[in-house]
């Protein structure tokens, strides 16, 4: 693969961006850096990270999506992928906290943005951004954030990490789409809190319950209500409470 490292970066999704409308880059090009001062998590929030503490990194991945209402599909096996990694070096309790965080217990470890572009000859392609807590353990201010170090009382080579994600991603988007089936079969089975009476809230602000069951065919979330019936949710219309 072909890697790309900075020092210090605003985002590493923007620079792989801007690199690949200006040249045609190889597939799976990857962006790391140190440190970054505008990283982005979904809905606009901001990711911030101690420099050389975490893995922070974008690839390109192309040639892979052909048609607009299969991007969750990457979503998903951009997920396993780092699920997969990570069950190597025992991680305990590993989930994926719909659509793409990445959680050991209730903690989250790890976040996942895919910014997904479209060419004038309908292809398209993904830059996707992981950024994954790894040997960070000072998370003050932040109760629901962990990460790989403070989970497994060890530290990490982040460089190898890197290496095994991007090689995962590879595995998991080979063949497309003869495997997307037994994809989503197994995110939904990693979902967290599946299954489980959980609260929610709407735009609004009013709280609900409901109980995961799996996601749409587009991404969606797809919760039963106290009513019985199933409604699907997009990322902007629910949020879940923990």
């Amino acid at each position: 693969m072909k890697l790309i490292k900075l020092d210090a970066i605003d985002s590493t999704n923007d620079f792989l961006k801007g690199l690949a409308s200006k040249q045609d880059l190889e597939n799976f090009t990857v962006v790391t850096a140190e440190s970054q001062s505008k990283g982005k998590g979904q809905m606009g929030a901001v990711w911030t990270s101690e420099k050389s503490k975490n893995l922070i990194m974008s690839v390109l991945i192309k040639n892979i999506l052909y048609n607009i209402d299969s991007i969750f599909n990457l979503n998903i096996a951009v997920s396993l992928a780092v699920i997969s990694v990570l069950e190597k070096y025992q991680i305990p309790k590993l989930s994926i906290k719909w659509p793409n965080d990445i959680m050991s217990d209730n903690k989250k470890i790890g976040g996942i943005l895919i910014e997904n572009s479209i060419k004038s000859d309908g292809s398209i392609f993904s830059i996707v951004g992981l950024g994954l807590n790894v040997n960070q353990t000072n998370f003050e201010n932040l109760p629901k954030a962990s990460s790989l170090a403070c989970v497994s009382a060890t530290s990490f080579n982040i460089s190898i990490l890197i290496q095994e994600i991007v090689s995962e991603m590879k595995e998991k988007t080979n063949n497309w789409p003869d495997s997307n089936s037994l994809h989503t079969k197994l995110y939904t089975q990693y979902l967290f809190k599946k299954e489980v009476p959980t609260a929610f809230s709407l735009p609004n602000g009013s709280a609900f319950m409901g109980i995961i069951q799996g996601v749409s065919s587009t991404g969606k979330l797809k919760v039963l209500l106290e009513d019985d019936t199933i409604q699907e949710f997009d990322i902007k219309e629910i949020q879940m409470l923990y």
